[in-house]
């Protein structure tokens, strides 16, 4: 019976803990969304750190005919290099242009996103 009451407190604790993980990363991922400009009626813009090795920018709106548009970018960073994907492609080398405005775009999610959210702690 122990066992049972045991588990069922871990699952209940991990998924406290997935849930509170999940918020904290859609409000850091609205967050940094807008840190590149004002976003146009009916427009979704995220950029966040997935995990160690990964950033994801993500953005929905509407075209010029009404038809709802996505494309989500996924930054894979590592020692060698960044490679990034878009919208489920192959992985492509990025650009010194591209490498350079991800390192800014990190450096404004640093200061103006995880800062003011986290600063504190």
């Amino acid at each position: 019976m122990l066992k049972l009451l045991n588990r069922r407190h871990n699952q209940k604790q991990q998924s406290v803990q997935t849930a509170i993980y999940r918020a904290m990363l859609r409000r850091e991922a609205e967050a940094g969304g807008r840190l590149f400009g004002a976003l146009h009626e009916g427009t979704r813009r995220e950029f966040f750190c997935l995990d160690e090795h990964t950033w994801v920018w993500h953005e929905e709106w509407s075209d010029k005919n009404g038809q709802f548009q996505h494309r989500t970018t996924l930054y894979d960073v590592r020692p060698s290099g960044v490679l990034k994907a878009q919208d489920g492609q192959s992985y492509q080398r990025l650009t010194r242009s591209e490498a350079k405005n991800l390192l800014e775009a990190v450096r404004l999610y640093k200061t103006h996103v995880l800062e003011p959210l986290y600063g504190h702690i």
